[in-house]
């Protein structure tokens, strides 16, 4: 049967919220994501909708050329899948995408985690419940805990995961030349703090 590969980002961007983030979770890269292809073109996630303000935030097709995401340090897993599955995960984003307004960020769900308590809300994910929810939906991994208690750490600790870049995102080595042109570019003409 023939495979397909995804791949899943494990993001920390840096700011204020983010070190937050990292105080109550003793960890770092505290933000998940999906990508359908190496280059890191078709990323999704559920996040911030507008970078500046971290409390409106929903489903949302990440661009890592922006600046929100230039001092961002990474870890990029592969995952190998059936055809079956990726074909699943595609429609399923794809479905999400086009209806992106009936989704919510799950602020609430993020306590849950905290408390280890699950608070399940409608068409509401955080980003590690989003990543958990959308690979045991389309048939690739069924995790021993509901996804609304997934967090980051849980999702990299999957043994099937293959590390292929650790390490600032801008240098990811499989941008394409149009990406790293524009990660060159916004890098050095860029002054923009975060936080």
């Amino acid at each position: 049967m023939e495979k397909k590969t995804i791949y899943l980002l494990f993001l920390d961007t840096g700011t204020f919220l983010t070190k937050i983030i990292n105080v109550f979770t003793n960890s770092t890269l505290n933000h998940a994501s999906i990508a359908l292809d190496q280059s890191l073109t078709h990323v999704y996630s559920f996040g911030r909708k507008r970078p500046k303000n971290p409390f409106i935030g929903g489903f949302v097709r990440e661009n890592l050329q922006s600046a929100f995401f230039q001092k961002s340090e990474c870890a990029i897993y592969r995952l190998q899948i059936s055809e079956v599955e990726y074909q699943l995960l595609e429609q399923r984003i794809n479905i999400m995408e086009t209806q992106k307004h009936l989704y919510r960020y799950n602020t609430l769900g993020l306590f849950g985690v905290m408390l280890n308590k699950e608070l399940q809300r409608e068409n509401a994910y955080f980003c590690s419940q989003f990543v958990a929810t959308m690979l045991t939906e389309c048939g690739v991994h069924q995790y021993d805990k509901p996804a609304c208690l997934i967090r980051p750490q849980d999702l990299r600790e999957w043994h099937e995961l293959e590390l292929i870049y650790q390490g600032s995102l801008c240098n990811y080595p499989y941008f394409t030349t149009t990406n790293q042109h524009v990660y060159s570019h916004k890098w050095k003409s860029s002054n923009i703090k975060l936080g």
